[in-house]
């Protein structure tokens, strides 16, 4: 198996030991997405639909970068810290997955940061 990481141009140091995504045997494993900046810090505080747009932009980001694109995602991982930010998530979730969804679960946790709303890792098939 050879295994190949995926760093999208402009993409600012990791804080944890990780990349962006890696791939191996053309399946993309994208890691868990926060809404953050370039520096780290939280962006679009308070606004869940506004974080998931952030998150599915740098998703699609990575798996643009691996020569794929959002209809090559068949699983998503969904954190959210608070199930009334639900509804919001899923508005803007449709958006980026119009037609057949991927397979996807979501629980409701603590995230890394206490300002972020949502964290998605995602799964991808390429070419």
């Amino acid at each position: 198996m050879s295994k190949k990481s995926i760093i999208p141009e402009g993409t600012s140091k990791p804080i944890a030991p990780y990349v962006p995504g890696s791939m191996a045997d053309n399946i993309l494993y994208v890691s868990g997405t926060l809404p953050f900046d370039k520096d780290n810090n939280v962006v679009h505080v308070g606004d869940a639909e506004a974080q998931t747009r952030h998150v599915l932009e740098t998703i699609k980001s990575v798996i643009e970068t691996a020569g794929g694109t959002m209809d090559d995602v068949t699983f998503n991982s969904i954190f959210i810290t608070d199930w009334a930010n639900y509804a919001a998530v899923n508005k803007v979730y449709a958006e980026y997955f119009p037609g057949e969804k991927p397979a996807r679960y979501c629980i409701q946790s603590g995230l890394v940061k206490p300002d972020a709303l949502i964290e998605i890792a995602s799964i991808a098939h390429i070419g």
